[in-house]
């Protein structure tokens, strides 16, 4: 079957002024234009607008879509399987936020007590099953089951007291590296002062501390496009920065 631009959005539940853009920016062109001018799209293009939108569910950027999908090596019976797989580690999360929510509820009617632990685990456990879908692999390839999985003990035997320092922590970490990103040496105090804020982070994660390790990861947020994706989302070259200034920190040569 065959759709207009029209058709196609109806369909999809999506506006026409998308549709255009995914074909102005390469990432879904129409199967041909017809005589009168009209995008014509069909079965393989609303294959690929489905797998579009189930990376945009995903929070995946356009960018790095277009990427996946335009890969000749693009394989559409794996991606739906991976989709299959974190739609089903989102709903986990879901389900352990919403009993939290429950027993938060009992205990405020005095049905119940709960915990300060219980209070954070669901959010918690969010937080590994983030992190694992998104660079399990490549971080249990580079350290080793025995060493994520005490990282994730860690994280997850962590108090109340602990999250709100890792919070705090977290968010001066990020104002001090785009201070420090501004000024535009590694090497400044300031710089330094973020390198050791990022270990101070990265202590409430790790079972243990090394310099060579810190450097490591720094070189992986360059070299992972998508570690590299998050620090440059604000400011192109975040990453890059962050790296030589952990390199200076650990005294790590390049």
């Amino acid at each position: 079957m065959e759709y207009t631009v029209q058709k196609l959005g109806r369909l999809a539940g999506i506006s026409t002024r998308t549709l255009r853009y995914y074909d102005e920016i390469g990432i879904l062109k129409p199967a041909r234009i017809n005589s009168s001018g009209y995008r014509i799209y069909g079965q393989a293009e609303v294959d690929r607008l489905q797998q579009i939108l189930f990376y945009r569910e995903l929070g995946v950027g356009l960018e790095q879509i277009k990427e996946i999908v335009t890969d000749p090596a693009f394989n559409a019976a794996a991606a739906l399987r991976e989709h299959r797989e974190q739609l089903l580690d989102r709903r986990r999360q879901l389900d352990l936020l919403i009993a939290s929510v429950e027993m938060t509820i009992a205990a405020s009617e005095g049905r119940r007590t709960m915990s300060d632990q219980e209070k954070f685990e669901g959010f918690k456990q969010k937080l590994i099953d983030d992190n694992e879908r998104k660079y399990g692999k490549e971080i249990r390839e580079k350290y080793g089951e025995e060493t994520v999985n005490r990282s994730n003990g860690k994280l997850k035997n962590m108090t109340k007291e602990e999250h709100e320092r890792l919070t705090r922590l977290s968010e001066e970490l990020e104002r001090t590296l785009a201070e420090a990103f501004a000024g535009g040496d590694p090497a400044s105090e300031i710089a330094q002062r973020a390198a050791d804020l990022h270990r101070q982070w990265l202590s409430f994660y790790w079972p243990e501390y090394t310099k060579e390790a810190h450097a490591g990861l720094a070189r992986m947020y360059v070299d992972d496009e998508r570690f590299k994706a998050h620090y440059d989302a604000k400011q192109p070259g975040t990453a890059e920065f962050l790296r030589d200034a952990i390199r200076i920190y650990a005294g790590v040569q390049a």
